[in-house]
């Protein structure tokens, strides 16, 4: 799930929030690490913004019920540009993904990849 607030969005009114919502899978295949990314542009491409946060994941055993682990991550977006100029008001298009990462002899590297969520917001 991904939802964002406030909306419509006003540069300077304090920042917008990308609320994630995260259902792992049953089996995480060695991944020890959550990756929630959103990726924030102006109609132009000219203004562009790229928000990202990873955390290690702590697996549980399911619940009793059979729902399985959910984790939230929150991504803040100040309403500024590349350059950390306010962004000019208009209609931005975002996109959010999430990737399960593993870690290997070489590093970090992806093991799985969900869907990506598209959407539009209004800058005020």
């Amino acid at each position: 799930e991904l939802s964002i607030a406030p909306t419509p969005f006003a540069v300077g009114n304090g920042p917008l929030e990308f609320s994630v919502t995260v259902q792992l899978p049953k089996e995480l295949e060695g991944a020890t690490v959550l990756e929630v990314s959103s990726l924030i542009s102006s109609p132009s491409k000219t203004s562009l913004r790229f928000l990202s946060q990873r955390q290690e994941i702590q697996p549980q055993p399911p619940a009793n019920d059979g729902n399985r682990q959910t984790i939230s991550v929150h991504l803040i977006w100040a309403g500024q540009d590349q350059r950390k100029q306010p962004a000019p008001a208009g209609k931005y298009s975002y996109e959010g993904r999430t990737k399960l990462l593993a870690s290997d002899e070489k590093g970090l590297r992806t093991s799985m990849v969900a869907w990506p969520k598209r959407g539009t917001l209004d800058v005020k």
